[in-house]
């Protein structure tokens, strides 16, 4: 199921968060745990709203948990869902990662019936644009 220690203890994380889910309309629960660049893990869950575009994805709040308590950059990130195939970040989430992660940051996706799948967020997110073609 995970690689190494570091893996586990995300894993662990994004389970225990994704039970927390507040999910009542699609009942696909999502949880999500980043390795900061502080040695912390942040996790967070989704958020659904009746107004359906209002809601939370997993990994926006779990990187809104990182920045409130000080994090700035991913290093790592597990992203667990509902079933076997595994649960890639959407579009908008892929951008919000880029935005406090390097190219290179490996991205685990996960179904928790099945196997995760690793990808870098260069392959999940291909010529993208980030903070560095914005002047400061």
């Amino acid at each position: 199921m995970t690689h190494t220690a570091t893996d586990k203890a995300l894993y662990e994380a994004a389970a225990a968060i994704r039970a927390k889910s507040y999910s009542p309309y699609s009942n696909f629960a999502v949880g999500a745990a980043i390795l900061a660049d502080d040695g912390q893990i942040y996790a967070g869950c989704n958020i659904e709203n009746a107004a359906f575009p209002q809601g939370n994805c997993a990994e926006a709040s779990a990187i809104s948990a990182m920045i409130a308590a000080g994090g700035k950059r991913i290093k790592r990130i597990y992203v667990i869902g509902t079933g076997a195939a595994p649960v890639i970040p959407c579009g908008g989430c892929r951008q919000r990662i880029r935005e406090f992660a390097d190219l290179d940051v490996e991205v685990i996706s996960h179904g928790v019936d099945g196997d995760p799948l690793t990808c870098t967020l260069d392959y999940l997110l291909p010529h993208s644009f980030g903070p560095e073609y914005l002047s400061k």
